[in-house]
């Protein structure tokens, strides 16, 4: 299944019944859900969005990275009816069902590592992290948690202690956690010491143990390392190749564990199951939620079976391991490695890339275009030797593109972030670039 037809704008958004809705949306839903895009979505199909204007976009954003098998995937719709019309929900904490067991085996097959392992089933990305951070406490019986600056791990209260991408986020919901700190991420193109990789001999990891661990942070009182492979929310940061073994070296030196959040990059986004498979290192756990089940919530921890050593009832949900989410994710693997979605993820991306690095060659906005398979994002700069971000030109950037039939979503400060399904095609992806690439030359000129 790969996307054909391409956009088509019948009426500038925002049309007159998506404004009617953002209307009736805004006297109704909390102000704290974004609503950065003029756009109400009514229908998908692929790599395509219709709204309820009747306007066709390329999706490029697949709901922040969660549809890996595009729209409406008829293997993955079947999944969902069927198991639907069979068993829609029983409590997985307490009974057992046949497509949770089923999931468990095949996501132990698919995770890094030939040990033994467990899955524990939550139902977003948030609950997945707290269920990591619960079950290393527990474990280990330390209750310090080290995370990364710039990093994103959901906004209930454990995660959003990790969690440092924005301040909106953190702002007046304090205290946190306690026992979390957070050390400088590998941000190459904004390195924090003003080093440059490889020359640097990633001083970022001897920084943690220098001034860290061997200063204030009682390294026999840490559980885990919290981190992303790729940072997602702060604009797609793809560390070096060989930092993740460092880091790694030096966790095990410690007796520190290793909790991998795979939330926006693990089920094939960039090219392999998960993105910590491009580092050579195996992670003691890995979260997962957002593509691995299409779109139906489904999230989950898989760990060595030794640290998931809690006691019955020390943690579950309700609606954890729902069997219809389930089944819709076991289609959705079928799928990924049936339809070739990951060397896919892999030709589109290197394609996207290099088109890309050819547009920055004519617009002095781009500073920096980084990524792995579908996982890709270009940071706007007003001045590439002061690397001063380009928030309202990154804001024009998205909205030029979505009037003109283009999803896009913002990270960081100014970093336009793709993340589009699996499924996207080359000429799709090309017909997106060249709307983008028109849309930045004009906000490069003043004009939009």
């Amino acid at each position: 299944m790969m996307c054909l037809a391409g956009r088509r704008i019948a009426v500038t958004p925002p049309g007159p019944k998506t404004s009617k809705l953002l209307e009736r949306d805004k006297r109704v839903i909390s102000p704290s859900y974004y609503r950065t895009y003029p756009i109400v979505v009514d229908s998908g199909s692929d790599c395509l969005v219709r709204d309820v204007d009747g306007n066709v976009y390329i999706d490029l954003a697949a709901s922040v990275a969660v549809l890996q098998t595009g729209h409406c995937h008829p293997r993955v719709v079947e999944a969902i009816k069927r198991q639907a019309e069979k068993l829609i929900h029983y409590a997985f904490a307490g009974f057992c069902h046949e497509p949770g067991v089923e999931l468990g085996e095949k996501l132990c097959q698919i995770t890094p590592g030939s040990f033994d392992k467990k899955v524990c089933y939550g139902n977003s990305g948030a609950e997945a992290v707290e269920a990591a951070l619960k079950m290393v406490r527990w474990h280990t019986g330390k209750h310090r948690i080290i995370s990364f600056i710039g990093g994103f791990h959901g906004r209930t209260f454990g995660a959003l202690t990790c969690t440092t991408s924005k301040l909106v986020i953190v702002e007046k919901f304090g205290p946190l956690l306690p026992g979390v700190v957070h050390v400088p991420y590998p941000y190459c193109y904004r390195c924090p010491f003003r080093m440059e990789y490889p020359d640097c001999g990633l001083y970022c990891v001897d920084f943690i143990d220098e001034w860290y661990l061997s200063r204030f942070v009682p390294p026999s009182e840490v559980a885990a390392f919290v981190f992303e492979p790729i940072q997602g929310e702060r604009g797609y940061i793809v560390p070096p190749e060989d930092y993740f073994k460092k880091l790694k070296k030096l966790a095990d030196g410690y007796g520190i564990l290793l909790i991998d959040d795979e939330i926006q990059m693990g089920v094939g986004r960039t090219g392999k199951w998960w993105a910590i498979q491009h580092y050579g290192v195996e992670p003691d756990a890995i979260c997962f939620a957002k593509g691995i089940a299409s779109g139906m919530p489904l999230s989950g921890v898989v760990a060595r079976a030794e640290i998931m050593d809690w006691q019955m009832g020390t943690h579950f949900g309700t609606f954890s391991a729902n069997p219809v989410s389930c089944a819709a994710a076991l289609a959705t693997l079928e799928v990924i490695e049936e339809e070739g979605l990951m060397e896919n993820a892999v030709k589109v991306g290197e394609h996207t890339m290099r088109r890309l690095r050819e547009v920055a060659e004519e617009v002095e906005l781009i500073g920096d275009v980084r990524g792995k398979g579908l996982a890709i994002a270009f940071e706007l700069v007003k001045d590439r030797k002061t690397k001063e971000p380009a928030v309202k030109e990154c804001l024009k950037t998205l909205i030029g593109s979505l009037k003109r039939g283009v999803l896009l979503l913002r990270a960081g400060e100014s970093t336009v972030r793709m993340c589009p399904p699996l499924t996207m095609s080359v000429e799709l992806m090309d017909e997106a670039i060249d709307v983008i690439a028109d849309v930045l030359k004009e906000v490069s000129r003043g004009e939009v």
